[in-house]
C-alpha cells in the first residue's frame, strides 16, 4: 500500500483533524464508522483525480474501494497499473 500515507494524511486533514495518522488504522471501515459520508466519498474521489492524476469515470466504482485506507490505497494502485496498460 505505497500510498496509504497520502491517504491517511488526506484523510486526517478533511475529516478527522483531531487524530493522530499513527491513530488510523488502515482497515478503519470510514463508511460505517461515519468518517465518510456521500459528499465526503465525492471529496475524496475529486481528490483522488487531481493528487493522482486518475479519471475515477474509467472505472467501475465499487462503494468497498473506499471504505478504509487501505482500500482506496488499493484502488489507487489498481487505477495507476490500469492506465499503464491502457496506454
Amino acid at each position: 500500500m505505497k500510498h496509504a500515507a497520502a491517504v491517511t494524511q488526506f484523510i486526517i486533514e478533511e475529516f478527522l483533524p483531531d487524530v493522530g495518522e499513527s491513530e488510523l488504522d488502515a482497515d478503519y471501515d470510514l463508511v460505517d464508522g461515519g468518517v465518510i459520508d456521500s459528499l465526503g466519498l465525492l471529496k475524496t474521489i475529486a481528490w483522488l483525480e487531481d493528487r493522482f492524476d486518475l479519471h475515477v469515470e474509467e472505472f467501475d466504482l465499487d462503494p468497498d474501494s473506499f471504505r478504509s485506507v487501505g482500500s482506496i490505497s488499493r484502488f489507487i494502485e489498481q487505477a495507476q497499473r490500469h492506465r499503464t496498460e491502457s496506454h
